[in-house]
């Protein structure tokens, strides 16, 4: 664990209280992006993670992006979108899951991950795993296999790992709150 990186990210990303609602506690992730020192050392511990154990990152859209595809270039494998639905030209597979109110749709277009892969799903932030579930299963459906999931921040009490714990996967996040 690199107490000086969390640290200096504690002291970077914004606590926004009561955005986008009353009650949640935002944390604005956009000033890493002004301290260009401070997003290699956190690519380099993301890529570390997973320096050997994957084939392929998919990131999840969009903050998903933002690290992922640097990730990717780190350990030189290739990146792959996984996006909300109607974003992508055919072919695609696509994977519904449930919101707090009614249900929603991600994609990734088929062939551009392969049978026994192993694939990193990245995002910047783990909540309740809900769409990272969906991510993991949409993976899942063209014969890859998740080895790990990496999130910038995860928010423990919302309980998104225990919800991956069914992918025995690897799980790993630089910040937890």
């Amino acid at each position: 664990m690199n107490h000086q990186l969390i640290q200096e990210l504690e002291e970077t990303i914004q606590n926004i209280p009561d955005f986008p609602k009353p009650g949640i506690q935002f944390k604005d992730i956009t000033p890493i992006f002004l301290k260009p020192d401070l997003y290699k050392d956190v690519i380099k511990d993301l890529a570390e993670f997973s320096r050997g154990k994957i084939d392929a990152v998919c990131g999840i859209e969009s903050r998903g992006y933002l690290f992922g595809i640097a990730i990717a270039v780190a350990l030189d494998v290739p990146f792959v979108l996984i996006r909300k639905k109607g974003k992508l030209p055919p072919p695609f597979v696509g994977q519904k899951y449930d919101l707090e109110y009614g249900s929603a749709e991600i994609e990734m277009r088929t062939g551009q991950i392969k049978s026994g892969q192993r694939i990193l799903i990245h995002d910047d932030l783990l909540a309740t795993g809900g769409t990272t579930e969906a991510a993991a299963l949409l993976v899942q459906k063209q014969g890859a296999r998740i080895s790990q999931f990496s999130f910038l921040i995860a928010l423990e009490e919302l309980g998104g790992k225990e919800r991956l714990k069914q992918f025995e996967a690897e799980v790993h996040q630089i910040l937890t709150y």
